[in-house]
């Protein structure tokens, strides 16, 4: 009866023990679980209020670069450093030398191989972000950058193997840039749609012009011969019709004053010196930073610049600027004297082709004009999917750096 007595309160006892062992578990438990919410709602934190404030479509630019072309530059400089970094076996790294069945050579293939392995899982989570990443979800694609590289450095961190904070922070930046880039480029789109745009509206404000002209010039003929049938008559009249001959005759010369008014207001705005000087670009045949200067009269300018892109060059020209003024040919000779010295054709001054920046010709215009619409984008849709076929042709990586040169050197 005592021995069983004994057994129970030992089992009673080891009971207790167990029970209070599970509850430290459970209360360490409950602290890493604190500590993991207060970490995840310090991370949520920023991206609930990047959230609120691209709902609102806000966004703070951190490069804040002029042109696509030099994100593009920045870009390419950023890749090189991490393909520099690859190459130099820095991206990975291990703290401890291994040795494997006592070979230190083998020890050192076994690290490459995981360091490798690491690598390409890294940069593949990476890539897919710099694919996705949109105003929408940039903290997020951030995010999963960061964690992408502690996951995988946590899985071998029992090999003394890591991702460079570096390494990290260089495809942090491309991601940044990536953005920042196709932000740019479609910002340089709506710039040129609303050139466009801006072109049909003068188009069609030319047209107006000219139906407004002939039907006052209708108008004015109608009223001119009312009254010189109204003056024949009042010849011949007397009395009250004569009166009222006089007062019709008045009334018909304040309408012909008013008639003539308009015609020349209207012929006014249709003078000779009235119309475009455009700045337009072609990478697929000059190369970058070459724009062609010149003014029409015409009043649909845009059939002047695809004359021009027809037959003359292989490629359509990419228009930056149409720039409407009552006095063209003064605005075309001012910017082609600003740029005497960057004439690409010193003998033959009828080629209007110079070699200078968007920035520096938007400054001249503005000193000669005023404020007037630019876009900076060349889209050189014929000339980049032509180079994009020669490329595949020629085995070339696509996006290398033979774009935005002249066809005849891109394979030089």
């Amino acid at each position: 009866m005592a021995e069983e007595l004994a057994r129970a309160r030992e089992q009673t006892n080891t009971a207790i023990q167990e029970a209070e062992t599970r509850r430290q578990q459970a209360r360490s438990e409950q602290t890493q679980l604190d500590a993991a919410i207060a970490r995840l709602k310090a991370e949520l934190q920023p991206l609930e209020e990047e959230a609120v404030l691209r709902s609102f479509g806000l966004y703070k630019p951190i490069y804040n670069l002029s042109s696509s072309e030099k994100y593009e530059l920045r870009l390419d400089a950023i890749r090189d450093q991490q393909k520099a970094m690859l190459k130099n076996k820095t991206a990975a790294f291990c703290r401890i030398e291994w040795e494997v069945n006592g070979s230190k050579a083998e020890g050192r293939k076994q690290t490459e191989r995981t360091l490798k392995l690491m690598l390409r899982a890294f940069n593949g989570e990476a890539d897919a972000c710099v694919a996705k990443v949109t105003y929408k979800n940039i903290k997020a694609m951030e995010a999963r950058i960061q964690k992408a590289a502690e996951v995988i450095s946590g899985l071998t961190e029992i090999q003394q193997c890591f991702i460079s904070d570096k390494y990290v922070d260089l495809k942090l930046e491309e991601l940044r840039l990536a953005h920042e880039y196709e932000e740019k480029r479609n910002e340089e789109k709506e710039e040129q749609r609303r050139i466009r745009e801006q072109m049909r509206e003068e188009e069609a404000a030319q047209r107006e012009l000219e139906r407004a002209k002939l039907e006052a010039e209708r108008e004015a003929r109608r009223d001119e011969e009312a009254l010189r049938k109204a003056r024949a008559e009042l010849e011949k009249s007397k009395g009250a019709e004569q009166e009222k001959l006089m007062e019709r005759i008045a009334e018909l010369e304040r309408r012909v004053a008013e008639d003539q008014e308009r015609t020349r207001v209207i012929s006014q705005a249709q003078l000779t010196r009235t119309g475009h000087v455009y700045v337009i670009s072609n990478i697929g045949s000059f190369g970058e930073d070459v724009y062609k200067l010149g003014m029409t009269r015409r009043l649909v300018p845009q059939d002047r610049i695809d004359e021009l892109g027809d037959a003359s060059v292989p490629f359509e020209f990419d228009v930056h600027a149409i720039i409407r003024t009552s006095d063209a040919p003064a605005l075309e000779t001012a910017l082609h004297r600003t740029f005497a010295s960057r004439r690409i054709n010193r003998i033959n001054e009828r080629k209007e082709f110079f070699r200078a920046t968007l920035d520096e010709i938007a400054q001249a215009v503005r000193e000669h004009h005023g404020e007037f619409e630019l876009t900076r984008l060349a889209e050189a849709e014929e000339y980049r999917k032509t180079l994009a076929i020669l490329e595949e042709e020629r085995g070339v990586a696509p996006g290398s750096k033979s774009a935005n040169v002249p066809l005849e050197r891109a394979f030089a």
